[in-house]
């Protein structure tokens, strides 16, 4: 297949439509950008999800974009639902409704200074992290975890975990309608009940951060945001669970390939129509596991609303906390009416413009948070989504790997990373030297080009940009 792409701006380039292909692709991103997604079979990924059946407009790819299991991770693509469209687990990965949680402080940078080594201190002894540990809430058993697999951060708010102003700046208010607990199976169910508000490992994280360049003062004020403020990061998702939700129905969804008669050039994007019994049961169990990711992160919310009380004196509110690995039931414009559609966001996030019936009323005039964490040791962004947006209202979710963890782990060693990461005023609180190596900054895309480019295509607009202070690293 002829993977050559054709600009169509600066920040847009388009991968001509050819058999089997049933939609072109699109990509955003710079010149500088492009060769490292040609360089790892992204450009590939995303010719092969413009094969799905239903698939409508383009397979999209993100500035981070890099490989992923089927889908490229910055991957974008809708099917539209009452043309036999497909949902595939491939196009919202393992980690499903991984996503990020940005707190703000009532304190500025100068007042934390002093207290900094005391608050890291208690965040690194109190916020669960690394492969397998056990989280902040140990469930009482199925009947619980059922009702926070239908509840998600409403029902752990609804238990005492956070106040009710913070399901405004959830995404769906903190729950995915449509979940079905009784999809999740007992592997998953077993692996869930002790990891509710923990981070995990990988390139998951909590940091503390400082506002240190404000783009569009309105819109930041708007957020609650405001320059040399004090900030918390929260990139998790929905732990062991989410992995054995997704590891379940990819089975199903390979016998369902026979079922439907589908043919697909990657088995990674094994699918199932999405009304049809296995597409149904996928996307019951994945919003299921959905809300597990929201609860998660409302825990390790109030975690360090905990840490900042007891060291600094100081509170922390809810900007925003948004998932980017997902597949959710939306209707779209195409081709100049109404359709629904599912959309796939798999290393992508959602960005609502200014005036959508969904954003809360005090985000109304403003348009949607847009969340996109740096690498260990690099800025992280807040954008807000525009009008104009054709990828179905989404953006980047990150700066994008380059490197593999083994790479990662042969190039750099975790106690020399550390070192480097202090001496540039970078508090480190690792759950291993291991883990810590394998997310080191050179392992990811410049996110600060990803930023530009995502503004260049229009997708999202740079609001603030946060300076790492101190990271606590699953």
């Amino acid at each position: 297949m002829d993977l050559t792409l054709v600009a169509e701006s600066p920040y847009r380039f388009r991968l001509e439509q050819q058999d089997p292909m049933r939609v072109p692709g699109v990509v955003f991103a710079t010149r500088e950008l492009l060769p490292q997604a040609a360089g790892d079979k992204s450009l590939e990924q995303v010719a092969n999800v413009a094969t799905l059946p239903g698939v409508v407009r383009a397979s999209f790819a993100m500035p981070d974009v890099h490989w992923g299991y089927g889908f490229p991770i910055g991957g974008v693509a809708a099917t539209d639902i009452d043309a036999g469209g497909v949902v595939s687990p491939g196009g919202v990965g393992f980690d499903i409704s991984c996503g990020v949680r940005l707190l703000a402080a009532d304190l500025d940078t100068g007042r934390l200074a002093p207290r900094m080594r005391q608050l890291m201190d208690t965040l690194g002894h109190t916020v669960p992290r690394g492969t397998g540990r056990g989280g902040l809430w140990h469930l009482t058993g199925p009947g619980q975890m059922a009702e926070l697999l239908a509840g998600g951060a409403v029902y752990a708010v609804g238990r005492g975990h956070g106040v009710p102003r913070d399901l405004d700046r959830c995404e769906d208010g903190g729950r995915l309608p449509g979940a079905d607990p009784s999809g999740v199976g007992p592997r998953a169910v077993e692996r869930g009940l002790g990891q509710v508000g923990s981070l995990g490992a990988g390139n998951h994280f909590l940091e503390v951060q400082a506002v240190d360049r404000v783009y569009d003062e309105e819109t930041a004020a708007a957020f609650g945001l405001r320059a040399g403020q004090v900030c918390v990061m929260i990139h998790t998702g929905s732990r062991g669970l989410g992995h054995q939700v997704c590891t379940d129905h990819v089975r199903a969804m390979d016998q369902a390939l026979r079922t439907y008669r589908i043919s697909l050039p990657d088995r990674q994007l094994a699918c199932a129509p999405v009304d049809s019994p296995p597409g149904r049961a996928y996307l019951g169990a994945m919003a299921a596991a959905a809300n597990y990711g929201r609860a998660n992160r409302q825990l390790l919310g109030q975690a360090a609303r905990r840490a900042f009380a007891s060291a600094v004196g100081a509170d922390l509110e809810l900007v925003y906390d948004v998932s980017h690995n997902t597949a959710k039931l939306e209707t779209h414009e195409v081709d100049g009416a109404p359709v629904r559609l599912c959309v796939h966001r798999k290393g992508a996030t959602r960005a609502l413009p200014p005036g959508d019936p969904e954003l809360p009323e005090d985000l109304a005039a403003a348009g949607q948070p847009v969340l996109v964490p740096g690498s260990m040791g690099t800025a992280s962004y807040v954008l807000v989504g525009t009008v104009g947006n054709d990828a179905f209202r989404s953006a980047c979710h990150g700066a994008g790997r380059v490197w593999s963890r083994h790479q990662a782990l042969r190039q750099v060693r975790g106690e020399e990373l550390r070192g480097e990461l202090e001496a540039r005023g970078i508090a480190v609180r690792p759950s291993s030297w291991r883990g810590l190596a394998e997310e080191a900054p050179r392992a990811y895309k410049d996110v600060d080009a990803v930023a530009a480019a995502t503004e260049g295509a229009g997708l999202a607009r740079l609001v603030v940009r946060l300076r790492p202070l101190g990271v606590v690293k699953g």
